[in-house]
């Protein structure tokens, strides 16, 4: 499989899964204090290829993601679920430990990043009516969702700016919730 995108990742280890993985191209960050010359080349890689940002599911991870999208519009993005990212021995957490299979899996479901869009298609009370956000099972539900619609795990205010980000339709939004809410029944 071949990517054309560039694909941004955290370090070497995840360069060398991702390479191991399919065919493409990475920059790496370095850790999350992301050089001038780093977003630098990424812009020019947005401009000449693209780019899908795909970091470790964790906060430093989040927060280069966060840098990249402010610093770099219009980028794709990708996630791959924490329960996919865990090391055999359970002491570590990244893209480096994640199969072949998983990282093709998040990749192929990259997302463009549209927050030059204004629209918000789904409300913050939406997000409260639905039990994702201030209730004893809303963290478990933004885990299933995040998942189902494979934005990752995030917190109800990061939920809140994904759907938004990508523009998550509201029957998107609908059928991953009542897969999570079917999933609680069972």
């Amino acid at each position: 499989m071949k990517i054309k995108e560039i694909i941004v990742v955290e370090g070497k280890s995840d360069t060398i899964a991702v390479k191991r993985a399919l065919d493409a191209d990475t920059i790496e960050t370095n850790g999350s204090e992301i050089s001038a010359s780093t977003i630098e080349r990424i812009r020019l890689a947005q401009e000449r290829r693209g780019v899908i940002v795909f970091t470790d599911p964790d906060y430093p991870g989040e927060r280069i993601r966060r840098i990249i999208r402010e610093s770099v519009p219009g980028c794709k993005h990708a996630f791959l679920p924490k329960l996919e990212a865990i090391a055999l021995n359970n002491k570590g957490l990244g893209i480096e430990h994640a199969s072949d299979e998983s990282i093709q899996n998040a990749l192929q479901s990259a997302r463009k990043d549209a927050t030059d869009e204004e629209t918000e298609l789904i409300s913050w009370q939406d997000l409260v009516n639905a039990g994702l956000v201030g209730g004893s099972d809303a963290k478990a539900r933004r885990e299933k969702l995040g998942l189902y619609l494979k934005l990752g795990y995030s917190n109800g205010k990061q939920l809140h700016k994904r759907l938004k980000m990508f523009r998550i339709s509201r029957d998107e939004f609908r059928s991953a919730l009542q897969r999570v809410l079917k999933e609680e029944e069972s």
